[in-house]
């Protein structure tokens, strides 16, 4: 079976790159991408290689990073030139493979199997994506080459800005095995944590440990990340134009102010949830999974689910099950900075149910008509035409379009 040949391409500092690019005098001071902190949309989003140096760190406040930086230049983003040139870069990796999997507007992984015999050397293909994206561009990015996705990863993250690092069968052990578990795709602050309690420090360390161990603690994650680290995985780079199916829906919003009880939760929960059920309308899709992801105000998060027993798109249908997760796992003892809510284990709508005992049908039809109705209002005159009483208690806190503006759609990348 011939090997695999995948590169994964990540623009260096993709927002504070693409701004540095737009106005040159940028890069001659400490400077990052991110919203107002005057409306606590204020988080760093990218920053730029002299912000760097004062250990700015992406998803930290703007308040915290003007501690570390006073000076720091704070430049709000322009999603639609982001958008412009990131589609640009990606046409370039289109021109070498007709594999091209975004992961994110910056990265993206490129299968070069069958490329190989009409460019020649993997590396030298690389080679030559970097130089046209920064002649053709005036971006940098840096470059892993593997033999999978998840190598191919940790190659391009190992050197900025323009790195070009191959992980091979033969030198991977050398190469990953020594670098911090956290380094490794899917291993985040929780499950490193974890990790952590069993003495796993390094990527090697994982890749060696009992992976019957691993399985019980962390359940099946436990065992892909354990595939991951030994370089087992098989995961496809998606053909370019192919739909991706949709995963869940999502939508999150950092609040202007901190949320520091349960009523208030309620209110921005009640915006989140009839955003997503709008989407979910709106694709002729149903889930049958409710979950929550809090971060509270020292930037600590976790999430929670609860499967319901029938899939839905009706907006207080998902209310009660976020409320319960609520009610059931937080106690505001540290208010909360962000929240968001997801729709998962989705289907396609069902147009005929059976029949409840238990619930009244022609009630929810009625509920759903109306919800329809506040749809088409919204289409027509905007987001703020229709709002529900119990948002104009704190309008301070309700007064956001999640739909157009914190629109979050995670989907699935080794299924």
């Amino acid at each position: 079976m011939k090997e695999r040949v995948i590169l994964h391409c990540d623009i260096n500092h993709c927002y504070a790159q693409i701004e540095e690019m737009m106005a040159p005098e940028l890069r001659n001071i400490a400077m990052a991408v991110g919203g107002h902190e005057e409306s606590r949309h204020g988080i760093i989003l990218a920053k730029n290689d002299l912000a760097k140096k004062y250990k700015i760190k992406t998803g930290e406040s703007l308040r915290e990073a003007y501690k570390k930086c006073p000076h720091l230049l704070i430049v709000h983003p322009h999603y639609e030139e982001y958008l412009y040139y990131t589609e640009k870069v990606k046409n370039i990796y289109r021109e070498y493979s007709d594999r091209v999997e975004s992961f994110g507007l910056d990265e993206a992984w490129v299968d070069i199997s069958n490329s190989v015999s009409l460019y020649g050397n993997p590396k030298k293909i690389a080679e030559i994506i970097q130089q046209r994206v920064l002649e053709e561009v005036g971006l940098t990015i840096s470059i892993g080459l593997s033999f999978n996705k998840i190598f191919a990863k940790l190659g391009s993250d190992m050197i900025k800005p323009m790195g070009l690092v191959e992980i091979n069968r033969d030198n991977y052990k050398y190469k990953a095995w020594d670098l911090p578990v956290q380094d490794l795709l899917c291993v985040g602050r929780a499950t490193q944590a974890k990790l952590n309690l069993y003495g796993i420090e390094t990527i090697g360390d994982l890749a060696c440990f009992d992976v019957n161990v691993l399985k019980r603690n962390l359940g099946k994650m436990g065992e892909i990340i354990y595939w991951f680290a030994n370089g087992y995985d098989q995961s496809e780079v998606a053909f370019v134009g192919s739909a991706e199916e949709a995963k869940s829906i999502g939508n999150g919003i950092t609040t202007p102010k901190d949320i520091r009880n349960m009523e208030e939760a309620k209110i921005v929960f009640y915006v989140l949830c009839e955003s997503v059920a709008q989407r979910a309308r709106e694709q002729g899709l149903e889930g049958k999974c409710v979950s929550i992801h809090l971060r509270d105000k020292d930037l600590k998060s976790f999430s929670r689910q609860k499967k319901i027993e029938r899939a839905t798109n009706d907006s207080d249908e998902m209310m009660a099950a976020v409320m319960e997760l609520l009610e059931k796992n937080y106690d505001f003892l540290k208010p909360l900075r962000s929240v968001t809510v997801t729709l998962s284990k989705l289907q396609m709508e069902k147009q005929e149910y059976q029949m409840s005992l238990f619930e009244n049908e022609n009630s929810r039809q009625r509920k759903r008509q109306l919800e329809e109705t506040i749809d088409q209002i919204r289409s027509l005159y905007g987001h703020d035409a229709v709002k529900r009483c119990s948002m104009l208690i704190d309008e301070e806190l309700s007064g956001f379009d999640p739909k157009n503006d914190h629109t979050i759609f995670p989907v699935g990348y080794f299924s």
